[in-house]
């Protein structure tokens, strides 16, 4: 991707000179007159590097630069003047200016100064996204966990993050998805570039697209300048995409083409553009029962299925429980600044015989709840709210109702298991899933 440049200088010869010289050496370049028509461009396209005169009749370039200040993704500004402007180009500097360049200036010095300009934008702008991981950047490394499955899921992550390859994660809500796709990013090659995250549920269909893939300015109503969409911001960095299932059919399809190629358009544009990015997927639906429905492109399904990582509920790694808890009693009681030494082991009993239907979020919760609560230095049962056992059941209960009416439909049928599909008014494949969810494959 070549370096964009503007060239505003009010002296035609000047900018028709210059554009020459820098396309020859392999910039993209366009050119205005003044400040107002460089303000115009400036909303209309997206430039690298400004180059800039100070003194211009109509709008001048300090002007310019005033209006520029303060937004991160405007272009970096070498100022070009005289001797007799030195002083005003010092107050450019102060205005935003990368730096300046006094004429008469040879073309290689120039050369140089672009290219430091350049990759000072792009620190400028990496660092405005980086902002937005601090906090992912701050979590602790170190999962929380002492059973078999959750071992099993570090080596597998281990496995799976120095590789560029799409990974989808597939857990019930709760389960950590995200944390384990900020595992993968910070353990991969591009542990330093960005991660930016998108929840897939939240914006309706043109609004995500707008989000991904960014838009032009009049692709829609409110639509007054150019936008960035989240592939540009993740160029040689990593994007999360959660809950994935949601994505609608025609931005499945866009999805697909950028995975393919890494090209994709803005909306309303006709342009093709490219962005290095990794993908992390992450749902909580079966997006095989959902390709059976037609609710997910089955292409699309098998290219972000490249490496699956699985995330087990709680209730199937108890052992998990107790250390969880007591990271969360830790974390919250130095939160609120209580002195609590731990659980009593009536409370700990409670906490192991839950089913935890909403997982680590949920036991977090409970545990924020309880640390406030507490009244002693030691967190008892009566601090934990904790549904009734008999709720926890329900969720199992109606399993075990499904396994048995599927049972009773193959019984009926002789075991045939196209018939039966259509007893339970399912299809084959929604069928066959759910024999191999209940271990009835047989």
């Amino acid at each position: 991707m070549s370096i964009k440049l503007l060239i505003v200088d009010d002296e035609e010869p000047v900018r028709r000179l210059l554009k020459k010289e820098l396309e020859r050496k392999g910039y993209s370049a366009d050119t205005a007159r003044d400040g107002s028509e460089a303000l115009h461009k400036l909303k209309e396209d997206y430039f690298d590097i400004m180059l800039l005169d100070i003194v211009m009749p109509g709008m001048d370039g300090i002007s310019l630069l005033k209006k520029m200040k303060g937004d991160p993704y405007s272009p970096a500004s070498i100022v070009l003047t005289g001797k007799a402007t030195i002083d005003t180009a010092v107050e450019a500097m102060k205005n935003g200016a990368y730096d300046y360049i006094s004429k008469p200036y040879k073309l290689e010095e120039l050369k140089v100064v672009i290219e430091r300009a350049y990759e000072e934008r792009k620190l400028r702008i990496e660092n405005k996204l980086l902002q937005q991981e601090l906090a992912r950047r701050e979590t602790p490394d170190d999962f929380i966990g002492k059973s078999p499955a959750h071992k099993k899921l570090l080596s597998l992550i281990e496995k799976v993050a120095p590789t560029d390859s799409t990974v989808l994660v597939t857990g019930e809500s709760g389960t950590g998805k995200e944390l384990v796709a900020n595992h993968i990013w910070k353990k991969s090659r591009r542990g330093e570039r960005p991660l930016i995250a998108l929840n897939s549920a939240t914006f309706s269909e043109n609004l995500i697209e707008s989000e991904l893939f960014g838009h032009e300015k009049g692709a829609f109503t409110s639509a007054h300048k150019i936008k960035y969409g989240l592939v540009e911001s993740a160029h040689e960095g990593t994007l999360f995409l959660d809950e994935i299932s949601e994505l609608p059919l025609p931005i499945q399809a866009k999805l697909l083409r950028f995975l393919d190629s890494g090209e994709f358009r803005r909306v309303g544009g006709n342009r093709t553009l490219k962005a290095d990015v990794r993908l992390i997927a992450a749902t909580n639906k079966d997006l095989e029962e959902l390709m059976a429905r037609g609710g997910f492109r089955e292409d699309l399904f098998y290219r972000l299925n490249v490496l699956s990582i699985s995330i087990p509920p709680l209730r199937e790694r108890k052992e998990d429980i107790a250390p969880l808890a007591d990271y969360f009693l830790r974390k919250y009681a130095a939160r609120v600044g209580r002195n609590i030494k731990g659980l009593s082991g009536e409370a700990m009993d409670a906490l192991r015989s839950y089913r935890w239907p909403g997982n680590i979020r949920e036991l977090e919760n409970v545990m924020e709840r309880a640390v406030i609560l507490c009244e002693s230095d030691v967190l008892t049962e009566k601090d934990l709210a904790i549904p009734e056992k008999k709720e926890t059941k329900k969720a199992g209960q109606l399993n075990d109702v499904e396994r048995q009416t599927i049972i009773n439909a193959l019984e009926e049928t002789g075991g045939n298991q196209t018939k039966a599909s259509r007893l339970l008014g399912i299809d084959r494949k929604t069928l066959y899933l759910k024999l191999k969810k209940y271990g009835l494959e047989r």
